[in-house]
């Protein structure tokens, strides 16, 4: 890697993604809460610590890169191999924004029809354990044109809905997947490639991760929506977070507009343009942070856009989101369900949702979707106001999985 990147997009998914080790929260900072327990006045709001391992750092923390980054490198190394028969020491690929970024080759050979090659992922200073990891990627030709993506030893397999992947599939995420291909197209001349993307020592590495509570087996995920590894889970992102909003309010905003990543920050601009950039802050897991700030800040209002997951979690009450500190409450989520007419079995089912994305997923099918939605973002309303102690008024938005679409919300006119 010959690159060090600013902190750039922060990836959306990643709080709850696969790939990322849990950890058993600190004695005395949680208490369990028993899904759907509520008080007179809703459900009992929560701002857990942050894990011990995410405190401030004597440094700043440094960025790193996704598995789907170095898996799309290793690919297009192995290409040039295929393609020239020479070793390459280093590779250039796309990032998502079209920042363009050189990696070190560990490793790479010619047996036969097949080139393989071999980047070594760092994760920076984020507590991944898929730091050091061998990404690694075999290619031969194909007949026709276009690639073929696979997934080998290592990768796990999806066995569960829910994920937004194929069921019986490789455990590569839509991101990576089209980084890949780019990457290996910018040299394969236009013929038929396959690639198989494996991890030595994947299986391995996924015990220590969520993946098999999630249905994915036999190995990591291939992850990522920026390309960058971001060390979000930390105090120091807390920090940004509030800094952010105090920038806002000095320059005399009225109203913030907190969005759990990239992708749900573009969704919210486009839904609120006649706001400025200033008002948009990406808050991660740091609602409690950014509502606190915004109030002692004299701010007024207050807009939530998330995706399925983070407003789960928010209407459980729960203000910091981090992944070792909360999990989405599907028990709440089937309570919705019969809140708005759903069958007795259908609240069943999405109660026992894999996911928070699965159970989006069984709303849509029933047409239950948008009302659904809409009492999931009117729960979650009611917890930020009372969060706020009555300080700010608040909307919610609730966005499908690209971000650009308002699927739900408690303004009816914001709905697509």
């Amino acid at each position: 890697m010959t690159e060090q990147l600013d902190p750039g997009d922060l990836a959306a998914e990643a709080a709850a993604a696969p790939g990322v080790p849990p950890r058993r929260p600190a004695r005395g900072r949680v208490r369990k809460q028993a899904s759907g327990e509520t008080g007179p006045d809703g459900p009992e709001l929560r701002e857990p610590d942050l894990p011990r391992t995410a405190k401030d750092r004597p440094k700043a923390l440094r960025t790193g890169w996704t598995t789907g980054t170095c898996a799309s490198a290793a690919a297009k190394a192995a290409t040039e191999l295929l393609v020239g028969g020479v070793p390459p020491r280093w590779v250039e690929v796309a990032l998502p924004s079209g920042r363009r970024v050189t990696f070190a080759v560990a490793e790479s050979v010619l047996d036969g029809d097949a080139a393989r090659a071999v980047v070594v992922k760092d994760a920076g200073d984020d507590p991944d354990v898929t730091h050091g990891a061998r990404l690694t990627a075999t290619v031969r030709w194909l007949d026709g044109a276009g690639v073929a993506l696979r997934g080998g030893s290592g990768v796990g397999t999806v066995t569960r809905p829910g994920l937004g992947l194929d069921v019986g599939g490789p455990a590569i995420n839509p991101v990576p997947r089209q980084m890949i291909t780019q990457a290996v197209a910018e040299v394969a001349g236009g013929r038929g490639v396959e690639v198989v993307i494996s991890v030595p020592d994947g299986e391995r590495m996924a015990r220590k991760t969520t993946n098999r509570r999630l249905g994915i087996l036999g190995g990591i995920s291939i992850l990522g929506t920026t390309g960058i590894v971001r060390p979000f889970s930390t105090a120091s992102w807390r920090a940004s977070v509030m800094q952010a909003v105090q920038v806002a309010a000095a320059q005399g905003e009225q109203t913030i507009v907190l969005c759990t990543g990239g992708r749900t920050e573009a969704g919210a601009m486009a839904l609120l343009p006649g706001l400025p950039e200033v008002c948009f802050v990406e808050v991660g897991d740091f609602t409690g942070a950014a509502l606190r700030t915004a109030a002692e800040r004299g701010m007024t209002g207050v807009v939530f856009v998330g995706m399925a997951g983070k407003l789960t979690k928010l209407a459980a009450g729960v203000l910091m989101t981090h992944y070792t500190r909360s999990a989405v409450d599907t028990v709440l989520l089937g309570q919705v369900t019969t809140a708005v007419g759903g069958s007795a079995a259908l609240a069943e089912e999405v109660g026992g949702a894999n996911t928070a994305r699965h159970a989006y997923e069984l709303w849509e099918a029933a047409g239950l979707l948008r009302a659904a939605g809409d009492v999931l973002c009117a729960r979650v309303r009611d917890v930020l106001v009372r969060f706020g102690k009555g300080a700010l008024r608040a909307d919610v938005a609730m966005v499908d999985f690209t971000g650009k679409t308002v699927v739900a919300a408690t303004r009816p006119e914001w709905v697509s």
